[in-house]
């Protein structure tokens, strides 16, 4: 595939996806790697713009250059006051996550048990109106269990995925650090792999050295 192909598939997906508005959104490609310049209206729709180029046949890489350009600015003590309403109302986000504003950007604050806990306070702060981005500072604090435990943990869960080879994803556990080594053939599998490292009881950090060959 060419990289003008690819380019084209790209802007086909992220066009046919009704979240996105596509014409503000200009899609380069080099070698499998697709690199988004243009500008979206949330925090919320630079990540579906994201994950729709992601989900492309050949796509190896997704850097995301895309500005967040908020229809209208508004103040940071109401802002926040919206932030932290919408997080105390998601049954996932424990009550130990919070949240500083300035000039728009959110900073969500204090503990999590769980990655997906999370990603899912960062959802919920990125598609409130107003936000222009969002930093996630919230730790994770949970007990480490033994190092091979984890191991096994996530090779099995790998295994549940009929479309995963398992045994080409090298796992080491350090400290709460999982390092992920070999070769996937999308930028689906690499994220399915992270997402069951995450998954693990004690993994505290994901660092991923996955290739990619679509």
């Amino acid at each position: 595939m060419t990289d003008e192909d690819l380019e084209r598939r790209v802007s086909a997906e992220l066009s046919w996806d009704p979240r996105i508005n596509a014409e503000t959104i200009v899609v380069a490609a080099y070698h499998g790697v697709v690199t988004l310049t243009g500008a979206v209206g949330s925090v919320r729709e630079r990540r579906d713009a994201r994950r729709a180029a992601e989900r492309v046949h050949g796509v190896i890489l997704v850097d995301d250059e895309l500005d967040v350009r908020v229809p209208r600015r508004r103040a940071d003590d109401d802002l926040r006051r919206d932030v932290e309403a919408a997080l105390a109302l998601d049954e996932q986000i424990p009550d130990t996550i919070g949240a500083r504003v300035a000039d728009g950007f959110v900073t969500l604050t204090g503990t999590a048990r769980w990655q997906h806990q999370r990603d899912e306070a960062e959802l919920v702060a990125g598609s409130l109106d107003g936000v222009a981005g969002v930093d996630d500072a919230i730790e994770l604090a949970s007990p480490v269990p033994a190092a091979e435990s984890v191991h096994d943990d996530i090779k099995e869960a790998l295994r549940r995925h009929a479309r995963l080879e398992a045994d080409n994803i090298g796992i080491e556990i350090k400290d709460g650090t999982a390092t992920l080594t070999g070769d996937v053939r999308s930028v689906w599998e690499r994220d399915t792999v992270i997402a069951a490292a995450w998954a693990a009881p004690g993994v505290r950090m994901v660092n991923d050295r996955l290739d990619v060959f679509s």
